[in-house]
């Protein structure tokens, strides 16, 4: 489904036939030593979150089991792949049952890692412009929209999320009065679980006000985005084609799909497999047949190869979704 919403997308971006047999001859002519390393490495990425979330409820859990937040890592991934965004809210939801803290806490856990691979993703990708504006290399009108624009909602964006770190870290208790002094405004029925959230998430980066914490928060996301960089290595290896490409091509892959997946380009749109598409196309000149098999292979290493093992421990920890329900009422709030 994946890749002929792709095809379809790229057909009318780029009006060009189709070579099926290159497109094939590309996939079975992987070195699959190289593919299974890249899965590996991605499975790695999701221990390295798990890692980093250790750190991110430390003032609430001291010493949470790293292997039950890997495991609910692995599921909360499973649900995003299974159900879209909504299913952000498993690995959360998860991980508040299985080491009795409460929800909202976990909810400031997963708003802090979000801003963590932001600012990690705008970073790489701001890298990703000067490389490609420095090599002078011709790029059609959607590659160029996207270096205009980018620049400047990279530097928006990252500016205001160190903001909000930096606000909560330096004035947590006075911004929180300030703003649950605000929250007045809001009906009597909805009052009391907004200011629970407010309170959560301020009291969530609580892991940044300690210099040790701040520190290992920054040493796990690196850790993390330097195995998702290993991971795309890995996979030009697999494809004769772009066993040449080195770290710095990563780079540049990884911060333009990063952009594409929080910006819609025009014409062009969202998502890992467009994105993939388009930047081998245009920065790397491949072949569209060849760029086309590269992203359905980067799609399914980075987000599907994990739904197996998801839905195994699923079934090996006997949950359903009508058990997550039942279990809501022991949950501390």
């Amino acid at each position: 489904m994946a890749l002929a919403v792709a095809l379809l997308v790229v057909f009318r971006w780029r009006r060009a036939g189709f070579d099926w047999d290159l497109f094939t001859s590309t996939l079975l002519g992987m070195r699959w030593g190289w593919l299974a390393a890249a899965v590996v490495i991605a499975f790695a990425t999701y221990y390295g979150r798990a890692l980093r979330w250790a750190v991110m409820i430390k003032h609430v859990k001291p010493n949470p089991n790293l292997w039950g937040l890997f495991f609910s890592t692995v599921i909360g991934f499973t649900a995003i792949v299974i159900f879209g965004r909504p299913g952000e809210l498993v690995r959360p939801y998860l991980i508040s049952i299985k080491e009795r803290v409460s929800f909202s806490s976990q909810l400031a856990a997963w708003m802090l890692e979000r801003i963590c691979d932001l600012l990690s993703a705008l970073l790489i990708f701001a890298f990703a412009l000067v490389q490609v504006g420095r090599s002078g290399a011709k790029v059609g009108p959607t590659i160029q929209w996207a270096m205009k624009t980018g620049g400047y909602v990279a530097g928006v964006v990252g500016l205001l999320s160190v903001l909000v770190i930096f606000l909560l870290r330096q004035f947590s208790g006075q911004m929180q009065q300030r703003i649950l002094g605000g929250l007045e405004i809001l009906p009597e029925r909805w009052r009391p679980k907004v200011e629970e959230l407010v309170t959560s998430f301020v009291l969530g980066v609580e892991s940044t006000r300690r210099r040790s914490g701040l520190l290992w928060l920054f040493l796990y996301t690196v850790l993390e985005w330097g195995l998702i960089t290993l991971c795309y290595l890995a996979l030009f290896r697999s494809f004769p084609a772009l066993a040449n490409l080195g770290f710095t091509d990563a780079f540049i892959l990884i911060g333009f799909v990063a952009f594409g997946s929080l910006v819609q380009i025009p014409g062009v749109g969202g998502g890992v497999q467009v994105v993939s598409i388009v930047v081998l196309t245009e920065i790397f000149r491949l072949p569209l047949e060849i760029a086309t098999g590269m992203a359905l292979v980067i799609w399914c290493v980075t987000f599907v190869a994990i739904v197996p093992l998801g839905l195994l421990l699923l079934l090996d920890e006997g949950i359903n979704w009508r058990k997550f329900k039942e279990m809501e009422g022991t949950t501390r709030v």
